[in-house]
């Protein structure tokens, strides 16, 4: 069977068993594009590199097919899928020099020694190591046996490159600074590249489009913007990035609004995006940084909060009130230079727009 979609990467009703019961991955269907950057987004356990295995051939599909360029992979060994690998422990051989590492795929690929030096030298120019080349991995710091691990996985051109947490093991900066440098050939080269990572920074910042699992499912699959501004429901709100969420029940619906009555009698106006009907209880989500703190204009929701935090952040404070019922409510509160002191235990009003504001399915 061959599909003919033009996709790079095809699952189709794919899933995954490992006990014969309990299905980690349930019915996947997912194409990904020739070079797009595609990551797997979720927390442990939801699925996402059991997909990643499987696309690599490290583990097999209990059901449905996986197709590499129009063509079925189940039954196709990991070293014949012409897949690059990236993994988070580097998987560079200690007494191989840099050089050797990369040769090392052109090797048994059977590349002839004299291209072979070519697409060495070229991949680690790439990656701005040309001067490590007779260097061993243990005299490289971690980010640059990571450069190392990516040219690796580049030399022998694969259409497709598959990276497993590959920057969980380095510091913040550094991990902030390799985002940027893989996403840059990512765009240079037009390669294929599948990611799998927990970190919701990571996967907004590096991807065209991310796929956020959850319980061997795919719960939304968008660009960044998207997944951040529209969540389809409450775990990829909660999920992506900071969220405040409260609890009400549906009083009356107009198109694409709602109403919403709190728990404490507060109504507000949201998008309606995942409900149920009215009298049904829903979730609103509402970004941190969406809300007006002390609003010099009424706005179409305006609420009253005491503040129990003021934590400074630098470019902004983070403000934890007692709004609706929510002990837990974040404000970032833009930081001007002038900002007055905020008292603890004070009242202040807050104010947002309905479409800040989404209606969502209910979680207690």
């Amino acid at each position: 069977m061959t599909t003919t979609n033009g996709a790079a990467v095809k699952f189709e009703k794919v899933q995954k068993s490992y006990d014969g019961h309990k299905l980690v991955v349930k019915d996947l269907n997912l194409d990904i594009a020739p070079g797009e950057f595609l990551t797997m987004l979720g927390p442990s356990g939801s699925g996402k590199t059991t997909c990643l295995m499987m696309l690599a051939g490290f583990e097999p599909a209990t059901h449905g097919e996986i197709f590499l360029n129009n063509e079925p992979i189940n039954n196709v060994p990991p070293h014949k899928r012409g897949i690059g690998m990236v993994f988070q422990n580097y998987a560079l051989f200690p007494h191989m020099t840099v050089a050797e590492n990369l040769a090392f795929p052109l090797k048994i690929r059977k590349i002839p020694n004299a291209d072979r030096k070519a697409k060495v030298k070229k991949a680690l120019d790439m990656v701005e190591l040309g001067d490590f080349a007779n260097r061993r991995p243990i005299q490289l710091s971690g980010g640059q046996q990571q450069r190392v691990a990516v040219a690796r996985a580049l030399v022998f051109d694969p259409d497709l490159v598959l990276m497993d947490e590959p920057l969980g093991a380095l510091d913040k900066q550094l991990r902030e600074q390799m985002q940027y440098e893989i996403k840059h050939i990512h765009e240079n080269l037009g390669v294929t590249v599948v990611y799998v990572t927990h970190d919701q920074s990571e996967a907004l910042t590096m991807s065209d489009r991310v796929a956020v699992f959850e319980d061997g499912i795919i719960q939304q699959l968008s660009g960044p913007d998207k997944l951040y501004e529209n969540p389809q429901n409450s775990f990829v709100a909660q999920f992506i990035g900071e969220n405040n969420k409260l609890s009400g029940t549906l009083v009356s619906i107009d198109g694409a609004s709602c109403r919403v009555r709190l728990d404490d009698g507060t109504e507000l106006l949201a998008e309606a995006v995942n409900i149920a009907g009215i009298g049904d209880k829903t979730t609103i989500s509402l970004r941190p940084e969406r809300i007006e703190f002390e609003p010099v204009e009424s706005t179409e929701n305006m609420v009253n909060g005491t503040i129990s935090e003021v934590i400074y952040h630098g470019d902004h404070l983070r403000v934890v009130m007692d709004v609706a019922g929510n002990d837990e409510f974040v404000v970032k509160v833009r930081n001007r230079g002038d900002q007055r002191n905020l008292e603890i235990g004070e009242v202040y009003s807050l104010g947002w727009a309905a479409r800040d504001c989404k209606a969502l399915d209910f979680v207690a």
